[in-house]
């Protein structure tokens, strides 16, 4: 029999949890209560020195005796019951492993996450190397052809375009393989500096050297023309046989490049027949030209003056049209600028009539003499008196020089000053903006008449013919008329 009492309550056993006992408790320590030093059991008032304090153990042994128990080692407890069976106690059982034994070699799971592993590091070096790569090129190095280059292509320079933006340029157009690798090479290249905006025949993939070697080759440089003043649109014949070309030839030479064995010239022929059938307003013509341009009785000639002079970039693959939209275009913005327009025009004349005085200005004097030749147009304009200008003769003769013979000024015809009064039908050359402002404002003066007298070109100016006549004989004198 167990050492306790009758009367006490078995100390229950452990026992397997069921499904129906709830959640386990917690046992962990919620609270760490301080160790508190007990203070000593103070005696009653009056109490007998020789009794126990109140509430000491020696005072509970004194009124209820020894507990039995009291020795009682609680450790021991489970020493005596050592032996009890409780069928209600909960056992530890051992979880068998079910799985079966393993055999042969472990399996390749491992291994293969090592390898992607190993995988996905090499991807990062990869891509780090090549960030570091690209880094190192974009700041330092730059990528760059080899060889002088495969097939023909056509690169426009703007004005005002940098080397660095040249390079760009031409990396776009497939030229060259970075615009770094052009800059490099012509960076102690002065002519690269001097390059000018027009069009310019390159090679794909060229290397940078080549690229610069080549573009500052003149024979690369195609399209550009410049147009002078006192030109006009067809040839002339100079008096030793040599042929000055016209505003035709000189913008069919313009047009012509060599690109992969292919001509892209525009023959003087068919920029004649566009001029003659074109709609004038569609190319450009100035507002204030398009009818008396239209209404001139050389078709052919019905852009003679408006052309302006200056330097034109023609792109070799244009079309005759398009070509002489882009002249005209642009010489109607020079005209303007140099002050002609619908608003500013000379002494009672229109624009057009004012662009006229302003040819014939061009092809009669040089520069020097400009305001009096306009005033001398003026002064015999207003008084109804026939220019007799040589030069408006030569002008359907395709011939340069001021002096014409005596059957010639009696052919009949509108450009025919000798004959005609007034203006010719249509400007006679190229002019210049001096020869504008010259027929805008011409100089103050009475003049009516004037022959060449100096070899430089000017000229000496008569109000009277017998002024003028005696201005004459002594040119012819000293062998200057």
């Amino acid at each position: 029999m167990p050492a306790y009492a009758q009367d006490e309550a078995p100390r229950p056993g452990r026992r397997r949890r069921r499904e129906d006992d709830g959640p386990l408790p917690d046992e962990r320590p919620t609270d760490i209560l301080p160790a508190i030093q007990e203070a000593p059991i103070a005696r009653r008032p009056g109490a007998n020195p020789a009794s126990p304090p109140e509430g000491s153990e020696e005072e509970y042994n004194e009124i209820f005796g020894d507990d039995p128990y009291d020795d009682y080692d609680e450790y021991d407890d489970y020493e005596d019951y050592e032996d009890f069976e409780d069928e209600d106690r909960a056992e530890p059982e051992r979880i068998e492993d079910e799985r079966p034994e393993r055999q042969g070699p472990p399996p390749k799971k491992r291994t293969k996450k090592r390898a992607l592993g190993w995988i996905a590091a090499l991807t990062v070096l990869v891509l780090l190397a090549g960030g570091a790569y690209y880094g190192f090129t974009e700041i330092f190095g730059y990528d760059d052809y080899e060889g002088a280059g495969e097939s023909d292509v056509l690169v426009q320079v703007e004005k005002g375009d940098s080397t660095s933006a040249i390079g760009n340029r031409l990396q776009a157009a497939g030229v060259v393989a970075s615009g770094k690798a052009f800059v490099k090479a012509g960076e102690d290249n002065t002519a690269v500096s001097r390059l000018q905006q027009g069009y310019y025949v390159m090679k794909t993939k060229m290397s940078g050297a080549s690229a610069v070697e080549k573009m500052i080759a003149p024979a690369s440089k195609v399209g550009q023309v410049e147009i002078r003043p006192y030109t006009q649109f067809h040839d002339i014949t100079q008096p030793d046989g040599k042929v000055t070309p016209g505003v035709y030839s000189l913008l069919s030479k313009a047009s012509c490049a060599d690109l992969n064995g292919t001509s892209t010239c525009i023959p003087v022929e068919e920029l004649r027949k566009t001029i003659e059938t074109a709609d004038l307003a569609k190319l450009g013509v100035p507002s204030w030209a398009v009818e008396s341009a239209t209404n001139a009785e050389h078709k052919d000639r019905r852009l003679e003056g408006l052309i302006a002079p200056g330097i034109y970039n023609i792109k070799p693959g244009w079309t005759a049209e398009e070509l002489l939209t882009f002249v005209v275009k642009t010489s109607a913005e020079r005209i303007l600028n140099a002050g002609l327009s619908d608003q500013s025009k000379g002494e009672g004349k229109t624009p057009y009539e004012t662009l006229v005085i302003a040819s014939i200005i061009e092809r009669e004097a040089v520069k020097a003499d400009f305001g009096k030749i306009s005033r001398v147009i003026y002064n015999r304009l207003d008084k109804k008196m026939r220019l007799e200008m040589d030069s408006t003769v030569n002008y359907v003769l395709d011939r340069p020089t001021l002096l014409t013979k005596p059957e010639e000024r009696e052919k009949a015809g509108a450009y025919n000053t000798y004959k005609s009064v007034g203006l010719t039908p249509t400007p006679i050359a190229v002019v210049s903006a001096e020869a504008i402002q010259a027929a805008l404002k011409p100089m103050a003066g009475e003049w009516l008449f004037f022959v060449k007298c100096e070899k430089n070109g000017l000229s000496c100016f008569s109000v009277t013919n017998d002024e003028h006549n005696k201005a004459k004989l002594d040119a012819q004198r000293r062998g200057v008329y």
